[in-house]
């Protein structure tokens, strides 16, 4: 059976960090295991195909349960299944979220958490085109670069906004959120730079790291309520690594607490009815499922908008924005510009642009939850979308405002039919109608391993887990609330944090070995 100081469970954003960091130190061995295969599908590298990349061999392809209150429609919910994780199938946009979101994680009894606290680890890994700041760094592995030659009508978005009264703003993750402008994006020489590119591939050569792909790990191995190991499939053949310090979880928001769940550790009712040991009582593990919703506003083009530029991606402006004019709070919606047409299916008319309608703070909360206990079956997602008639009306307005964008002058020399849901479309009750009939998931999952310190948390604010011994959470599924943004970034920030929180108790521990030892 082989050993290592630490075994990282899932090579996404939050993974390849921890494990690059913690390989920094040749004398820490590292086991890194991931279910899906090599970053090697020539689509990945081009940011302006990120949308093929769903539903093919790199995505989970999950769907959620039966959506009540959506005419009990299923989810679409993307999820990577390769090296770099959803960072090498998303849309490449770089939002860390607002600084709202982070105060509140400490808030709610998370010392260490705030948006000064984390500011420092966003920094650190990153390599920001624009130059050092206050709020960028230039020495980190993740390129974060501006759009190249973006189209004259994304342009023309943001001058629409800016008629409109908003505030231009050239970068959403400095001193402010609010506002309208271009993206950035992970992108390096034309190529996406996933955290694969960034963290991984450029250490596989440091004899310390074993990075395994094509490994569906089944449970983690505890001797009592400490984590000893890993069990894995690999090949067709199932087998056991075991750790001397730490596991940590990286698994993301529906397979952290799916892995969890498997080994023990969750609800203990739901456990013993599955047939499973209870190695732990955490009746939170799973729950608290949080995502961004978003509703599309496709219109077509009366002429040509641009040609496209392949490493820019599908997206290229937006406007965050408070609907109530709460400037105190973090936006609660988030209007996204692309200059191409995301149509229904069937509508032929390929030359277009669409408005998405984000709403970034929805009120309803899903859960996670085993379908067997068998691990290659896909977990129970149930993500309660518009639960609440205030996420509605929201969208309602987001529409609303969207419309008002497309129609003011900045607009003219383009604008065409409005494709979905159609100029006669309306009353409130219309669009409603559209909304429920339309919405999905901007990928964000988050939430479903909560950090805190309440009765429903699974990880304390160093990210271990409750009631158990040497074993951590490091992903997303860790924020107690979903942040005004987009989860890549922060994740990969969590992952920088996680890592230095693991070598300070790492060096405790050497500390304490030498001490015994004398």
């Amino acid at each position: 059976m082989s050993r290592y100081d630490y075994i990282v469970i899932g090579a996404g954003s939050a993974g390849c960090v921890v494990a690059n960091r913690l390989t920094e130190d040749p004398d820490t061995t590292v086991l890194l295991l991931e279910a899906g295969n090599p970053d090697t599908k020539p689509e990945i590298q081009i940011p302006l195909d990120c949308t093929t990349l769903l539903g093919t061999e790199v995505d989970w392809g999950y769907f959620s349960e039966p959506e009540p209150y959506l005419d009990n429609r299923k989810i679409f919910c993307p999820r990577g299944k390769v090296l770099g994780g959803s960072s090498s199938i998303n849309f490449l946009l770089y939002v860390r979220g607002n600084h709202h979101d982070y105060d509140r994680w400490q808030s709610l009894g998370n010392p260490g958490w705030s948006y000064q606290d984390v500011l420092p680890y966003f920094k650190k890994f990153e390599h920001q085109q624009r130059g050092a700041s206050e709020y960028h760094g230039v020495d980190g592995e993740l390129s974060v670069t501006d759009l190249i030659a973006p189209a004259t009508i994304s342009q023309q978005f943001v001058e629409a906004a800016i008629t409109l009264g908003y505030d231009y703003n050239p970068d959403f993750n400095g001193i402010q959120q609010e506002g309208v402008g271009p993206f950035q994006l992970t992108v390096k020489d034309g190529k996406r730079h996933s955290a694969a590119a960034a963290f991984l591939l450029p250490i596989l050569d440091r004899p310390n790291l074993t990075a395994m792909t094509g490994a569906c790990v089944t449970r983690l191995l505890f001797e009592g309520t400490r984590a000893v190991g890993a069990e894995y499939l690999h090949k067709g053949t199932l087998h056991q690594s075991r750790v001397d310090r730490e596991v940590i979880v990286s698994a993301g928001a529906f397979d952290s607490p799916k892995l969890l769940m498997l080994s023990g550790i969750g609800d203990a009712a739901q456990l013993q009815a599955m047939g499973i040991s209870v190695v732990v009582d955490l009746p939170g593990v799973g729950q608290n499922l949080q995502d961004h919703i978003v509703v599309p506003i496709p219109y077509e083009a009366t002429g040509d908008l641009h040609t496209a530029i392949t490493s820019n991606g599908i997206a290229e402006a937006v406007l965050f924005l408070h609907s109530e004019g709460n400037l105190e709070a973090a936006p609660d919606l988030e209007l996204i510009f692309g200059p191409i047409l995301w149509a229904p299916p069937g509508h032929a008319n390929s030359l277009g642009f669409t408005g998405l309608v984000v709403l970034t703070h929805p009120q309803n909360i899903g859960s996670v939850s085993l379908r067997s206990p068998d691990a290659k079956d896909a977990p129970m997602i149930r993500l309660n979308y518009l639960q609440s008639q205030s996420d509605v009306k929201k969208l309602i307005d987001g529409i609303k405002l969207m419309r008002q964008l497309f129609h003011t002058s900045a607009f003219d020399p383009f604008r065409g039919r409005e494709v979905a849901p159609g100029a006669d479309v309306t009353s409130d009750a219309a669009l409603e109608a559209y909304i429920r009939n339309v919405c999905g998931t901007v990928f964000h999952p988050i939430g479903t391993c909560k950090m805190g310190t309440d009765s429903m948390a699974v990880v304390d604010p160093e990210l271990q887990v409750h009631g158990v011994e040497g074993l951590r959470v490091v992903d997303a599924s860790i924020m107690p609330t979903v942040i005004t943004g987009h989860t890549n970034a922060a994740s990969m920030m969590i992952g920088e944090k996680a890592a230095a929180l693991i070598k300070t108790a790492g060096s405790f521990s050497k500390q304490g070995q030498k001490a015994i030892a004398n």
